[in-house]
C-alpha cells in the first residue's frame, strides 16, 4: 500500500485577490478588505502592494489610512468568499477526488495514489502554481505524510528569523515601526533597502517517513495550537517544533493541556486525521437540443416531454422530489428565457410537474425559434422511500389501500391545487391555518404557507366554541356592568339581546404586555340577538386601561 501523501494549499490573499479579478487591468495598487470586529474596522485580507507598505491583516482601518494614504478598500463578504473556496474545491478536484475545505482560505487534498499523473509530486505543485498564476491568485504549499504536517510546510516553511541587512531584526519591531525602520538605517550610511518583496508561491515536500525531520525547524505555531500556548512555551525557552518533540506527552498535557499533546500527535501521524471531502451537489438537470429551431407551443410541450422522464428518473435514483423546477428556452438569436415554478410537495411525477409547466408556458416568446430546452429541478428535497410488505401483511396492506386511498386522492389533488394557483400568483400567497399553543383568541391559531406546511390533524378540543370570523376589539355602548346587556349598540346599530351563553373568562398572558390586554380579564358571552346575529361579546374588567364591552367576533 502506498505512504499516504497530503498536499496543502494555503491562498494567503484569497479575500482581496477574489474582489481584484474583477478589477483587471487596473494598475497595481495597495488594496484591502475590511471587516468589522466589535465596533472597529480591521484589515481581514491585502494584496501584496499593501503587504509592501507594511500594513497587516487585524491592523485598523484608521492606523492603515494613516500608513497608507492611497489604501483601496472594500467590506468583506464572508459568504462570496465561502462560495469561491468551494470554487476553488472543484478545481483540485482535478488532482484528486478526495479534496476538502479549511476555511476560510485553505484546502487538504489527499495525493495518495495520483500523484504520478502530473509527473510526481514535484509535476503537482508545478501545476498548482501555473493555474493559480492564472486565475490571480497566491498560493502556498506544502505536501508531507500527514495533515498536520502539510499544513505546517504550506504556512511556515522557507520563513525562519532572517535578520535584516542592518543588523537589526526588524522583525522583533512593533508592526507600527518597521515601516520607519527602513527610513532609519538609510540615514545611517549606505543605499537605501528596500522592504522585501512578498513571496513567490512557495512549495515545500517532506520526504515520506521524513515529516518529523521536515517540522523540528519550524515554529511551534506549525503545530495549530492557540497563541497563549504558544506565548507560554516561548517564556520556557520552546520555540521550535523539535524542541518538544521528544519530550514526555504526559508532561505536555499536565503542564499546557491535552491539545498541545494531540496536535503533536497529529502533525506526526501518532494520531490519525483522515481527509474528509465535501459531499457533492446534486444536480438534476437534462437538455434537448433540436436540429432545427422551433415555437410551436404543442413542439415546446413535446420536448418537454421528452426531458420530464429522463429528469424523474434522476431523481427517483437519488430519493429526492422537486420543490422548484425551472425551464430554460434558449432562442436562435442568442439569447434565454426562463420560468419557474414550485410544487406544494416534493414529487418526481412527470404528470404532476407537467401541467404546472403548461400554465406557464405563455411567458416564453420565442422569437426568431427555440434551439434548445433545459429542465432543471434546482431545490429538491427528500422524498421516503415505501415500506414493501410481505405475504403475510399482504390482506392488512389491501385493506388499508381501501381505506386510505380516497384521502390519499383528496392530499394530492390539493397538493395539485395548490401548486395551480402558486404558478399564478406565487406560494406564499396561499396560506393555512393551524393550531397554536395559546388561550388567548387570537393567538389560538397561526398563520403558514400552504406549501410547506402540513394540514392540521385534528384542532384541539376548546372550552367553548369559538366564533367564524375574527377580528379586533370593537367597542359596544352598552352599561358597564358584568352581565349580558338587554340591549347594545354596535356599529350604528342596536341590538336586543335574545339570549346570552357565558361566562368564559380568559386572563390576559402575565409574562407578556400586549397593548389590547392592558384592560385586564376578559368574561367572553356568546350573545344572540332578536334579529338573529350571533355575536361574541366580552366584558373587560379593566386594568391598566378602563374597561367595558366590546365585540370581537361572529358565529356563522
Amino acid at each position: 500500500m502506498p505512504a499516504r501523501r497530503i498536499l496543502s494549499l494555503w491562498f494567503p490573499r484569497l479575500g482581496a485577490e477574489r474582489l481584484l479579478r474583477g478589477m483587471r487591468g487596473l494598475p497595481p495598487a495597495p488594496f484591502a478588505v475590511i471587516t468589522e470586529v466589535g465596533n472597529a474596522q480591521v484589515l481581514s485580507s491585502l494584496n501584496a502592494e499593501a503587504e509592501a507598505e507594511g500594513l497587516r491583516m487585524g491592523q485598523p482601518l484608521r492606523d492603515a489610512r494613516a500608513m497608507c494614504p492611497d489604501l483601496t478598500t472594500r467590506l468583506r463578504n464572508p459568504q462570496a468568499e465561502a462560495a469561491f473556496l468551494s470554487v476553488l474545491r472543484r478545481w483540485a478536484g482535478k488532482f484528486s477526488p478526495w479534496v476538502a475545505e479549511e476555511p476560510p482560505a485553505s484546502l487538504v487534498i489527499d495525493l495518495t495514489g495520483s500523484a504520478h499523473l502530473y509527473g510526481g509530486e514535484e509535476g503537482v505543485l508545478a501545476a498548482v502554481a501555473e493555474d493559480c498564476t492564472g486565475l490571480g491568485l497566491t498560493v502556498q504549499t506544502g505536501i508531507a505524510d500527514t495533515v498536520g504536517g502539510a499544513w505546517a510546510l504550506a504556512r511556515f516553511a522557507g520563513k525562519g528569523g532572517e535578520a535584516a541587512r542592518s543588523g537589526d531584526a526588524i522583525d522583533q519591531e512593533a508592526r507600527a515601526t518597521r515601516s520607519r525602520a527602513v527610513k532609519r538605517h538609510w540615514t545611517r550610511g549606505g543605499a537605501a533597502p528596500t522592504l522585501a518583496a512578498p513571496p513567490a508561491p512557495v512549495g515545500r515536500i517532506a520526504a515520506p517517513g521524513q515529516i518529523r525531520q521536515a517540522l523540528a525547524p519550524l515554529p511551534l505555531a506549525a503545530l495549530r495550537i492557540d497563541k497563549d500556548t504558544v506565548a507560554a512555551l516561548s517564556r520556557l525557552g520552546l520555540r521550535q517544533v523539535g524542541d518538544i518533540a521528544g519530550m514526555p506527552r504526559a508532561a505536555l498535557a499536565r503542564r499546557f493541556g491535552a491539545g498541545l499533546v494531540r496536535r503533536l500527535d497529529q502533525a506526526f501521524g501518532v494520531e490519525p486525521e483522515p481527509v474528509s471531502p465535501a459531499r457533492p451537489e446534486h444536480h438534476f438537470a437534462v437538455r434537448l437540443s433540436f436540429p432545427d429551431p422551433i415555437g410551436l407551443p404543442d413542439d415546446i410541450m413535446a420536448g418537454i416531454d421528452r426531458l420530464l422522464p429522463a429528469l424523474s428518473e434522476r431523481l427517483s435514483a437519488k430519493g429526492r422530489g422537486a420543490r422548484r423546477v425551472r425551464l430554460q428556452a434558449f432562442r436562435a438569436d442568442h439569447t434565454m428565457q426562463e420560468i419557474e415554478l414550485g410544487l406544494a410537495r416534493p414529487s418526481a411525477e412527470p404528470d404532476r410537474i407537467r401541467g404546472l409547466l403548461m400554465l406557464k408556458l405563455a411567458e416564453i416568446e420565442p422569437g426568431f425559434g427555440i434551439d434548445a430546452l433545459r429542465l432543471e429541478a434546482h431545490v429538491t428535497e427528500p422524498v421516503h422511500a415505501r415500506q414493501h410488505r410481505g405475504h403475510l401483511d399482504a390482506a392488512e396492506a389491501a385493506i388499508a389501500r381501501q381505506e386510505g386511498a380516497r384521502r390519499k386522492d383528496a392530499e394530492t389533488a390539493l397538493d395539485d391545487l395548490i401548486g395551480r394557483l402558486g404558478a399564478r400568483i406565487g406560494m406564499e400567497a396561499i396560506t393555512r391555518l393551524l393550531p397554536a399553543e395559546s388561550h388567548i383568541p387570537e393567538k389560538s391559531a397561526q398563520v403558514l404557507a400552504a406549501a410547506w406546511s402540513e394540514p392540521a390533524g385534528a384542532w384541539p378540543p376548546r372550552a367553548a366554541p369559538r366564533p367564524l370570523l375574527l377580528f379586533r376589539p370593537e367597542p359596544v355602548a352598552a352599561p358597564e356592568v358584568a352581565t349580558p346587556p338587554a340591549s347594545f349598540r354596535w356599529r350604528r346599530r342596536d341590538f336586543v339581546t335574545a339570549r346570552a351563553t357565558g361566562p368564559e373568562r380568559i386572563a390576559p398572558e402575565w409574562w407578556l404586555d400586549e397593548p389590547d390586554w392592558r384592560s385586564g380579564p376578559r368574561d367572553y358571552w356568546r350573545v344572540e340577538t332578536e334579529g338573529g346575529e350571533r355575536l361574541w361579546l366580552y366584558y373587560a374588567h379593566g386594568g391598566a386601561m378602563s374597561g367595558g364591552w366590546f365585540c370581537q367576533g361572529v358565529f356563522g
